[in-house]
């Protein structure tokens, strides 16, 4: 049997550069995260790290199309996309369950319309069901809205309303070290 021998260096022989690992794919990147409905809650992490937040309303008016709305959230979508210099990746709350015939076909029309447009851009999307956000927020799955403004409140946040705190709330799961995961 033959045995391979390494030759020991040198005393003064410099070894390969030591390299640094490298950062998460979304480190420098804008995550943008999205409560859906006609009042849209928003939450972008920026590239610098700084997180902004608001909510857009996308009702139609009177002399409008059904369509409009959906084609106005995806050039909103577009613009956000510029100005934040890309986007890395979309998460979005997954609602299973809606108040009103109107709300889940709204609903459905704006997670079409953000898929398609997510996949026409090859951003990642993942859709985070509610009890999840709300038990990452307050500890409790099933929390009101008033418990999430409140949760989020608490961490230094002044949403204008529960729209607001929810995509906050799925941002900071979604960039959580541990990808909100325990």
């Amino acid at each position: 049997m033959d045995f391979a021998t390494l030759t020991m260096p040198t005393a003064h022989a410099s070894g390969p550069p030591i390299m640094t690992a490298p950062e998460p794919a979304t480190a420098h990147h804008a995550v943008l995260a999205l409560d859906l409905g006609t009042t849209t809650g928003w939450a972008l992490r920026s590239q610098d790290g700084g997180i902004t937040s608001g909510t857009m309303a996308f009702k139609p008016s009177r002399f409008e199309g059904g369509g409009m709305r959906y084609l106005r959230f995806r050039g909103w979508l577009a613009e956000i996309a510029g100005l934040s210099g890309g986007i890395a990746r979309i998460a979005f709350e997954e609602v299973r369950r809606h108040v009103s015939t109107d709300s889940s076909h709204a609903y459905g029309g704006f997670l079409a319309t953000l898929t398609a447009w997510c996949e026409q851009e090859a951003i990642p999307y993942e859709g985070v069901p509610v009890g999840t956000i709300k038990a990452f927020a307050t500890g409790k799955g099933n929390a009101n809205k008033a418990a999430m403004i409140a949760a989020i409140e608490a961490r230094g946040f002044r949403p204008a309303d529960d729209n607001e705190a929810d995509a906050i709330a799925l941002l900071l799961w979604a960039t959580a070290p541990t990808g909100g995961r325990a």
